[in-house]
């Protein structure tokens, strides 16, 4: 009698609610025999075994290219090597300087002379895709009239509205005379 007992106490301790239940099991979406869209596997369905890094696909001659020949190798040090021959891309900055690009390249100015013997300006226009802002048109200029802002927003939809004329010129002037005014008046000691 004794070993009845033990065995209901075993098949009850199996029954335990953390146990999946065999009828159960079936149902899960963690068995591995229903893992497929098309179902379980068939009977006695295997995966081919692993190939091992000796019995791969290629040919011998490939194998001793690769391993013994080392193209790899010699193909990153032809690109090394090609590189190195070339001239250095960087410069050392404080010592060297690049090259700058022409100021005159932005502005383009014609003059004619007048009947005094004075000359007159009929043609002012700046580019300011190639202004680099360096400021020597304001410095050179003797009257004044060039002044730069602190406005740096140029963004435009064409670049044709990047080409300043007289008249633009002019106008964005009168747009930005206030700030102007107030940034000649701050100037004015340090000149």
């Amino acid at each position: 009698m004794a070993t009845s007992r033990s065995v209901a106490r075993l098949v009850a301790y199996r029954r335990s609610p953390f146990m999946p239940i065999g009828s159960t099991a079936n149902f899960s979406s963690s068995v591995s025999r229903a893992a497929t869209p098309a179902g379980p596997p068939q009977p006695g369905f295997r995966l081919p075994p692993p190939t091992r890094w000796d019995q791969g696909s290629e040919s011998s001659l490939d194998k001793a290219s690769k391993y013994f020949l080392m193209a790899e190798i010699f193909r990153g040090m032809y690109v090394v090597l090609e590189q190195f021959f070339r001239p250095p891309y960087t410069i050392f900055y404080p010592f060297e300087k690049g090259p700058i690009s022409p100021v005159s390249a932005a502005i383009t100015i014609e003059a004619e002379e007048r009947e005094d013997g004075s000359r007159r300006t009929t043609r002012y226009d700046i580019d300011m895709t190639k202004c680099i802002y360096c400021g020597y048109c304001q410095e050179s200029c003797p009257v004044d009239a060039i002044v730069e802002t602190s406005n740096a927003e140029y963004a435009t939809e064409t670049r044709e509205e990047l080409l300043y004329n007289k008249e633009k010129l002019l106008a964005n002037g009168d747009r930005w005379e206030p700030e102007i005014a107030a940034a000649a008046r701050a100037d004015a000691p340090y000149r």
